[in-house]
């Protein structure tokens, strides 16, 4: 795990083994559940757990600060972020049950306290939340309407709440007419895996 420390040097004890324990534990659920394509299971920490803390090079979410997961498949980046910022409120929700099974599994193994998992659409949920996550889950104005209605008005971070969408490739047609900041994770992060990745901020 030394690709994360290399990044995020701050960790404390507690989060660097929560951390430590998700490459162990994502490797025994995918060998029942594919969760992780078969490809890429053995560069999990870049892959997956690096590309989702990228969102913590953008914002240091402040406490109690709401965010919800859409489409969060095996727990990206909604369980990384939660080990990341133990003070904010996580809600990840999948239409996929089995794997919804493996994100509980995994948030209750490494004990994480401030991250509930949900078997819905996330049209279904009645919630509202500060920032809305996801990594490519589909096209952008698509998954706008997943989000609809569901950001608070009410600002408590310097960046506006909205989206946080995890995407790379040519976004231009996808982003017109849309209120957005693109930053390149490259810009934070030196591995080739980067290079063509991006955060998008999608401003309420």
């Amino acid at each position: 795990m030394q690709i994360i420390q290399k990044y995020f040097k701050n960790l404390t004890e507690k989060q660097y083994n929560q951390i430590a324990k998700l490459p162990i534990l994502y490797k025994f659920w995918n060998e029942r559940i594919n969760v992780i394509s078969r490809k890429d299971i053995n560069y999990i920490e870049i892959h997956h757990i690096l590309h989702s803390l990228s969102i913590g090079k953008i914002i240091n979410f402040k406490d109690k600060t709401k965010i919800l997961d859409i489409g969060t498949g095996g727990g990206f980046p909604g369980i990384p972020l939660a080990i990341l910022y133990p003070k904010c409120n996580f809600v990840l929700v999948d239409s996929i049950g089995k794997k919804i099974k493996v994100v509980n599994n995994i948030i209750e193994e490494i004990g994480i306290q401030n991250c509930v998992a949900l078997n819905l659409r996330a049209e279904n949920l009645d919630q509202k939340f500060d920032f809305i996550v996801s990594r490519a889950v589909t096209n952008i104005s698509k998954f706008k309407s997943y989000a609809k209605g569901k950001i608070n008005i009410k600002q408590k971070n310097k960046l506006k709440n909205g989206i946080l969408y995890l995407k790379g490739g040519d976004l231009e047609k996808e982003l017109s007419n849309v209120d957005y900041q693109i930053y390149n994770i490259s810009d934070y992060f030196d591995e080739f895996f980067f290079k063509t990745k991006k955060i998008i901020h999608i401003k309420n």
